[in-house]
């Protein structure tokens, strides 16, 4: 996906995404070795300054008090994604390709396709969110 556009960083299948989130939730081990430093992802996935708390290093945070978007000033209060587990994080990308880690329930959420607002597809943090978690937690909860 995301092939030829500015915001190409990182091209991936969806299995290879998922298998990103596994090294993610088990903290860089993978079948029971350490591949990449613990404390690394610990690190990762917490407040990486004060200005913005809901974003790590590389990950968005969800359950913070306040979050800010992307190449804006505005200051958003409560969490990044409100139906979403508290101890949630995520790779946001372009078009709403998103990988969300959820620790406290062991599980790793892909989603690839198209945008959800293809008038606004490089957006980072969408309504898409809260409302494929709405749906999300009907499921599971």
């Amino acid at each position: 996906w995301n092939f030829g556009t500015i915001f190409t960083i990182y091209h991936s299948t969806t299995r290879s995404m998922a298998r990103f989130g596994l090294l993610a939730l088990n903290k860089g081990k993978w079948n029971n070795e350490q591949i990449v430093d613990e404390s690394f992802f610990t690190q990762a996935t917490g407040s990486s300054q004060d200005i913005n708390p809901s974003y790590g290093y590389f990950w968005w945070l969800n359950g913070k008090q306040k979050y800010m978007l992307p190449g804006g000033q505005d200051i958003y209060n409560g969490p990044l994604v409100p139906n979403a587990p508290a101890d949630m994080y995520a790779a946001m990308g372009a078009a709403d390709q998103r990988i969300y880690i959820i620790p406290g329930k062991k599980m790793v959420v892909v989603r690839m396709g198209e945008a959800s607002d293809p008038a606004n597809p490089d957006f980072a943090v969408s309504g898409f969110d809260n409302d494929l978690w709405e749906k999300i937690n009907a499921l599971i909860n």
